[in-house]
């Protein structure tokens, strides 16, 4: 049984990741149940049990989804506990506790990866996964450098398995529906976005060496990433600004979000150029180290530009809200967020608002909501073939690109060209950047 079950799931993902094996949409529901069966279910190992935990109860605790939680997976045992302890709630059955991502890479009864853990194992743990026949599912950004977009890329078209970054917003109706118009000419010709993202994060602790706190895998934390002592405050959300070992600062934080957004309305894949002005310029003496404020703009052929306005710690909503994206066209403009949308004529009036029925966070830690219990859905979905992604790896590895590009210029303190075909950066200070140091035997390989 579990053979076969294996079997069917692997032909299905087959046809859904490259040509459609037939049209399960065109089957009455009694004869696409018959063909499926018990043989739907997926087993899913949960990696990365920390802040977005809560997005995935529902997605796999949902009858109509037909998984297992097989794995919980986390390198801190208080973790592990927590998650197991808050899916009981949720599921009538335990899953297994494990430490070490790789056993639950290695066990070949799993089909699904979640990977929720930290940005430096987002790639080389996706592309572990894939190489072992799982589909995967991993959160943003899907990479922590640019090579590693393009190893993700080249992953799924070799390995044919269903690769779906954690871009919910490409789930919601509302944003959906919104994009659509704006494709058919709904504002014109559109030309220009601006995504942004306000927040008032406090003061970071400053980083200390320190014991290894009790029940953390130091080891497996670090990964794929160099070797290091370890120091205070750093496995727990902080190392996202202690330095660029394990974390991609705020653009890869939280820019990937509404960049993609931008990118998906104007239709435009790499850019041209890149200039970027970025400072830290909060708390001056505190253990934050890269920079909180970023302003960057991305020129794309066509005439059309893309612009990330980034205030993590200054929370006056200069656009209205804590985070969005304008889009800007030859008759009218659009304000589209997490909470719907707003279409507005050429003269700035409104025309037409559609708010979400559901909720989804915004600036709040870890996130969670109905777009990603729809987002998680859809690519169970796409690993059955019963519906197309809503949001490839190709798309995913673009937009989280484009982050990359921004704290590229950031670090060489320069903007520069790229080859808006690749999107290869056409300065040598800047490929120096293009991948980062590995810890021996974790480079990854497609």
């Amino acid at each position: 049984m579990e053979k076969s079950r294996r079997t069917f799931i692997k032909k299905v993902a087959a046809g859904a990741a490259g040509a459609a094996l037939f049209n399960f949409n065109a089957l009455p529901a009694r004869s696409y149940n018959r063909i499926i069966g018990a043989n739907d279910r997926l087993r899913v190992g949960l990696a990365g049990l920390g802040r977005r935990l809560g997005a995935f109860y529902a997605p796999i605790s949902l009858k109509s989804s037909n998984v297992e939680l097989a794995y919980l997976c986390d390198v801190m045992q208080k973790q592990l506990d927590n998650a197991a302890s808050r899916f009981a709630k949720h599921i009538d059955y335990t899953p297994k506790l494990e430490k070490d991502i790789r056993k639950v890479i290695e066990d070949q009864s799993v089909d699904v990866l979640i990977n929720a853990t930290p940005d430096h194992w987002h790639a080389p743990g996706t592309i572990m996964a894939v190489k072992a026949g799982k589909h995967v599912y991993v959160e943003k950004p899907c990479s922590h450098n640019p090579r590693e977009g393009e190893l993700l890329m080249e992953a799924q078209t070799k390995y044919k398995k269903v690769i779906q970054m954690g871009n919910q917003q490409r789930s919601a109706p509302e944003s959906i529906e919104i994009i659509s118009e704006i494709h058919k000419g709904v504002i014109g010709q559109v030309y220009k976005a601006i995504a942004f993202y306000a927040s008032a994060r406090p003061e970071v602790p400053l980083q200390k060496k320190a014991p290894v706190p009790d029940g953390l895998d130091w080891e497996l934390f670090q990964g794929p990433a160099p070797r290091r002592e370890y120091t205070s405050e750093t496995w727990d959300y902080n190392w996202h600004w202690y330095g660029w070992a394990y974390g991609t600062a705020e653009a890869g934080n939280n820019a990937t979000h509404e960049l993609d957004v931008a990118r998906w309305a104007l239709q435009v894949d790499y850019p041209s150029a890149v200039e970027v002005e970025a400072a830290k310029r909060y708390f001056p003496n505190d253990g934050w180290e890269m920079y909180d404020t970023m302003d960057a703009t991305f020129r794309f052929e066509g005439n059309k530009i893309i612009k990330w306005d980034g205030q993590s710690r200054n929370g006056y909503n200069t656009y209205g809200s804590d985070r969005g994206t304008l889009i800007f066209g030859t008759e009218g403009s659009v304000y589209v967020d997490r909470g719907g949308y707003r279409l507005y004529g050429r003269d700035g009036k409104l025309i037409r608002e559609n708010k979400a029925s559901n909720k989804e966070a915004g600036t709040q830690l870890g996130g969670g909501g109905d777009m990603s219990t729809i987002h998680v859905v859809n690519f169970f979905n796409a690993v059955r073939g019963k519906e197309k992604q809503n949001s490839n790896i190709r798309d995913g590895a673009i937009s989280t690109h484009l982050c990359h590009l921004a704290n590229i210029s950031y670090r060489i303190n320069k903007g520069f060209k790229i080859d808006p075909k690749t999107g290869k950066a056409l300065d040598k200070d800047a490929l120096k950047l293009w991948s980062r140091d590995y810890a021996p035997g974790w480079e990854p390989k497609v």
